[in-house]
C-alpha cells in the first residue's frame, strides 16, 4: 500500500470526521476508505481511530499520527513550490559542451552577452569535437555539428544549417595551382578531419569527402579548429563550415576551390537528454542559441 495514500485517506477521515465524507472526498468508495484505515492500523501495530455507530474519534496515537501526517503533507507543499519557484528562474549553474569551431569562432563573442542577460547563471563550456556522454558527464546541453542526429534518446534540434566550403590559403595556391576540375583534386594534399562522426557527415552526394579520396593527405587532425589552423598556414586544401571561414574568405586569407563544386551541408544542432521538466536556464540558452545564429 502506498504510505501517501494512507496518509491522505487517513486525514481526510480526521477532518470530514466520517469514512463517508472521506470517501466523497477523495472520489472513492466507503469501503476502499475503510480498508485502507483497517491495512494501516494493521501495519503500525495500534489503533488510530475509535469507531461507534455515530462517530469516531482519534486515539492518542492517532491523533499524534495525524499531527505528523498534516507536517509531512505541508513540508512536501513547500517543497514543491520551492522547486517549482526556481524551475522557473534563471539561475544556478549552466553546465554546456560545443564544437571547437562553433565554440571558438561563434561563441565566444556572445558569451558575455548572456551573462549579461542572465547575472544569476554561472556558465560553464567545454569545447570539444569529441563524442559526449551528456547525461554520463553532467551536461545540461550540447552543441554539435552534424548531418543528422540518430541518438533517439535525447532530443535534438535543429537552429542552423552551414554550406561546407572547399578552400585554400593563396600561399598554397600559388605553389601547386587552383584545381580547375574535380580530377585535378586527385594531384592536391588535403588537411583532414579524424573524427569519425563529422566525417559520416559530411557523406552526401558528391561531396568534398569523396572528392578528395584520391588526394595526398598532408596532414590528419581532430578538430576542426585545427583543420582551419593548418590551412592558413598552407598546408594543404580544406573543407570547413562557411560560418568557420567567413571572416578568412573576406579577408583573403583563404580562397575557395571550385566554388559550387561541394553541395555538403551541414547542421548546427543543440542537443539535450528530455524535453519534459526541462529548466529555465536552458531553455533560456536555446532562445539565445536560435537568436545568435539567426542575426
Amino acid at each position: 500500500m502506498d504510505k501517501f495514500r494512507e496518509m491522505e485517506t487517513f486525514i481526510s477521515v480526521v477532518e470530514c470526521k466520517s469514512f463517508v465524507g472521506a470517501s466523497e472526498r477523495l472520489r472513492i468508495s466507503k469501503s476502499v476508505v475503510s480498508r485502507i484505515i483497517q491495512q494501516l492500523e494493521s501495519r503500525l501495530g495500534g489503533r488510530l481511530l475509535q469507531r461507534t455507530t455515530r462517530a469516531l474519534s482519534l486515539t492518542d496515537a492517532g491523533q499524534r499520527y495525524y499531527q505528523l501526517c498534516c507536517q509531512i503533507i505541508d513540508d512536501l507543499d513547500i517543497a514543491e513550490k520551492v522547486v517549482g519557484t526556481s524551475i522557473e528562474q534563471v539561475s544556478g549553474h549552466l553546465r554546456v559542451c560545443s564544437s571547437l569551431s562553433f565554440g571558438s569562432l561563434i561563441w565566444t563573442n556572445n558569451i558575455a552577452k548572456f551573462l549579461q542577460r542572465y547575472p544569476d547563471v554561472n556558465f560553464e563550456i567545454n569545447w570539444t569535437d569529441r563524442h559526449i556522454d551528456l547525461v554520463g558527464e553532467g551536461y545540461d546541453l550540447a552543441i554539435m555539428l552534424s548531418q543528422i542526429q540518430e541518438d533517439s534518446s535525447f532530443i535534438s534540434r535543429k537552429i542552423a544549417s552551414s554550406k561546407m566550403i572547399m578552400c585554400a590559403a593563396p600561399d598554397y595556391i600559388e605553389k601547386f595551382g587552383n584545381p580547375q576540375s574535380a580530377e585535378d583534386l586527385n594531384h592536391h594534399s588535403f588537411i583532414r578531419y579524424s573524427n569519425k562522426d563529422m566525417m559520416n557527415a559530411y557523406k552526401s552526394g558528391i561531396n568534398t569527402s569523396e572528392m578528395m579520396i584520391h588526394g595526398n593527405t598532408r596532414l590528419t587532425v581532430n578538430t576542426g579548429h585545427n583543420c582551419l589552423i593548418a590551412a592558413l598556414a598552407g598546408l594543404g586544401i580544406v573543407s570547413l563550415p562557411a560560418f568557420a571561414i567567413r571572416d578568412y574568405m573576406f579577408s583573403g586569407d583563404l580562397v575557395e576551390i571550385l566554388p559550387g563544386t561541394d553541395n555538403t551541408e551541414i547542421g548546427i544542432y543543440v542537443v539535450y537528454p528530455t524535453r519534459k521538466y526541462l529548466s529555465k536556464k536552458v531553455r533560456v540558452l536555446i532562445d539565445f542559441l536560435v537568436e545568435m545564429v539567426n542575426t
